[in-house]
């Protein structure tokens, strides 16, 4: 990945996340930033991006900061420079493998709510369309009643 650094901000557009929820990030311990400027300012490497977008696309799927430490503690030590035994490696993709399955099911969940509210906003346009006047109409009504 490339070693170039960025400031909070240029990482903050990059990822969607507002800079307060980085900070939060770090906080928590999920996101250290690479470096600091000699002013003190965060800064942050390619691979620190990757880590908040894994962090982003988890959100929404309800995992929580400690499922989402798990994780990327998995990956970085799978990706790590460290030697693993069989083991140790088996039980890292176990880890990561139980992720995903559940990253798989969450994602089941929110298509069957999105089709229920696409089904809900249908049945409702429906109605309107059945019983509501054109929107001409009833404008000419709102005009002929303020006269």
């Amino acid at each position: 990945m490339d070693d170039r650094h960025m400031q909070i901000g240029e990482v903050a557009a990059r990822t969607e996340l507002s800079l307060r929820t980085i900070r939060h990030y770090e906080e928590t311990g999920l996101v250290i930033p690479s470096a600091r400027s000699q002013g003190g300012f965060r800064l942050y490497t390619e691979t620190d991006v990757a880590r908040l977008m894994v962090i982003r696309r988890m959100k929404p799927l309800g995992f929580t900061l400690e499922q989402m430490r798990d994780l990327l503690d998995a990956t970085d030590r799978l990706d790590g420079d460290a030697p693993l035994d069989t083991a140790e490696r088996a039980a890292l993709l176990a880890r990561v493998r139980t992720y995903q399955q559940a990253a798989v099911e969450q994602v089941e969940k929110l298509r069957t709510q999105l089709s229920r509210a696409e089904d809900f906003a249908t049945t409702l346009t429906a109605r309107l369309n059945r019983t509501a006047p054109p929107a001409d109409v009833q404008h000419d009504d709102a005009v002929r009643t303020s006269r």
